[in-house]
């Protein structure tokens, strides 16, 4: 009975959540022409805030949510009149093109192999051998326990370019760990150990431009908006390191000050972990091969441009090209395309696309006219847009569960506010201060729904959704502060603020 309530509360929810969004839709597609917004532009912004209020109510699967809003690229924008020439429609043949053009990006490509990568380090058990190895090899009590599960978190960044399998991997080694301990699930070393392991994922998300899908999503967009300009995976690696290398005993110091572990003895941890690791038995063949393409991979992407022409994507892809291959490969194409999630692609895909229709149809930029007016960004400094942009996307956040959604709706807006207060005259990096507010994309520190990675750990019922706001909200205020500091002395050094 009660299984069957909530199924019928969320049946409403999702109800309510679709109506609104139709309704959104209707009232800004239907309302009378605003004044500098070509009738395209007002209808890409009216799909704009219909996926926004599918994306914050969920009332329909995110990759549901891609193909309507695909369909309805085609058939508004379709049907409206160019914004070059008002004499003629866009045309649906134009419009289908813009709705699909996110696929022929390189972000995409590199996305998609990332993901096949991903998968084979979990179906090599390559991932979980690292967590333990790791673990294996810090103190035998709380403290220790702790800080190697936020070193996991920083390892395998770097090896396994998705938040959510990263989370997955350390999960059940943390469970086991608890159990070992003779403790509750709901017990504070559980809280702790578990909201640990997703804060750091958040944080590396940050760290690494590989970690996360909201950063090719950034990639894809800045490529579109600005010819020619790119940010390599060492350009990134440099500009994000001051900002995890601090934000790591950062998050250790607020959480254990927040979930301050029961009295408990000593030992058990450590030994769970050894006897865990000594089940793999040695090093399989499958393993070695994932280890080196990964450790070629990470020497690939840090010498890009430097020492060969390969970009991320295109390296990448060599890489999983060669995982697949017969005989030498990890596992066969069947198992791959069962574990990677291609609903994730395809909104990934989709959610460029959208940034560029809201670009080709001066939504974006008329959006970005609002912006900077309200906050009069016009007479501001580099650092003063930074600080109200990025406290714009943090507190936008508290309405997603998908960064990579969040990137696609408001990156293309960011882009478009750079561009218009260096047109006014503001001395600013467009390029660079994008990718540093991209940075406050991945700051999903404050809710359980604000990523997935958190979800996942919340799943496991070690902790309640108000203990990890709690300390969430410190986490993220330091996070702030830190990204204003770094714009005001590293990224300024490194020439990412200003021309």
């Amino acid at each position: 009975m009660a299984a069957t309530a909530a199924e019928n509360g969320d049946g409403a929810r999702r109800w309510i959540g679709l109506g609104l969004a139709l309704a959104v839709l209707a009232g800004v597609v239907l309302a009378p022409p605003l004044a500098g917004l070509p009738v395209a532009g007002q209808r890409a912004i009216g799909i704009l805030l219909f996926a926004v209020v599918l994306w914050v109510s969920e009332a329909v699967d995110l990759t549901v949510s891609a193909f309507l809003i695909a369909a309805l690229v085609i058939l508004l924008v379709g049907t409206a009149p160019d914004p070059q020439n008002a004499e003629r429609l866009v045309g649906i043949a134009t419009a289908r093109n813009w709705a699909i053009a996110g696929f022929a990006n390189n972000a995409v490509a590199l996305v998609g192999a990332a993901l096949v990568f991903a998968a084979a380090v979990t179906a090599t058990g390559l991932d979980r051998r690292i967590a333990l190895a790791t673990l294996a090899r810090v103190g035998t009590g709380p403290r220790g326990i702790f800080a190697g599960v936020l070193l996991v978190g920083v390892l395998l960044a770097f090896l396994v370019p998705s938040a959510t399998a990263r989370v997955s991997a350390v999960v059940p080694i943390v469970l086991g760990i608890i159990a070992a301990f003779g403790i509750q699930r709901d017990s504070r070393l559980a809280s702790l150990l578990m909201i640990g392991s997703a804060q750091v994922c958040s944080v590396m998300n940050v760290g690494v431009l590989t970690a996360a899908a909201q950063n090719a999503t950034f990639l894809g967009l800045i490529g579109r908006a600005v010819p020619g300009a790119t940010v390599t995976w060492f350009d990134w690696l440099i500009a994000a390191a001051p900002f995890w290398l601090l934000m790591v005993p950062v998050l250790y110091v607020v959480l254990w000050r927040f979930h301050t572990p029961e009295a408990m003895p000593a030992n058990g941890g450590r030994e769970a972990v050894a006897r865990d690791l000594a089940a793999l038995g040695p090093m399989s063949g499958a393993e070695k091969r994932v280890l080196l393409a990964g450790l070629l991979l990470l020497g690939f992407w840090a010498t890009e441009g430097r020492l060969h022409p390969l970009d991320t994507a295109s390296s990448t892809i060599l890489a999983v090209t060669v995982l697949l291959l017969p005989g030498v490969g990890v596992m066969s194409w069947k198992r791959a395309q069962a574990a990677v999630p291609w609903g994730t692609l395809i909104l990934f895909a989709v959610g460029i696309a959208l940034g560029t229709v809201l670009v080709q149809t001066r939504g974006a930029a008329w959006l970005a006219n609002l912006i900077v007016d309200g906050f009069a960004l016009r007479q501001a400094t580099p650092f003063v847009v930074v600080a109200v942009m990025a406290a714009f996307l943090i507190v936008v956040h508290l309405g997603f569960a998908s960064a990579t959604a969040l990137a696609a709706a408001f990156i293309p807006i960011v882009i478009s506010v750079l561009q218009e207060v260096s047109r006014a005259g503001v001395p600013v990096n467009v390029v660079g201060l994008t990718m540093i507010l991209q940075f406050t994309v991945s700051f999903g520190f404050m809710l359980v729904v604000s990523a997935p990675q958190n979800m996942v750990a919340f799943g496991t019922g070690t902790f309640r959704a108000r203990d990890f706001t709690r300390s969430g909200v410190v986490i993220t205020l330091i996070g702030y502060g830190l990204v204003l500091l770094l714009t005001a002395t590293w990224w300024d050094w490194l020439g990412y603020v200003r021309p």
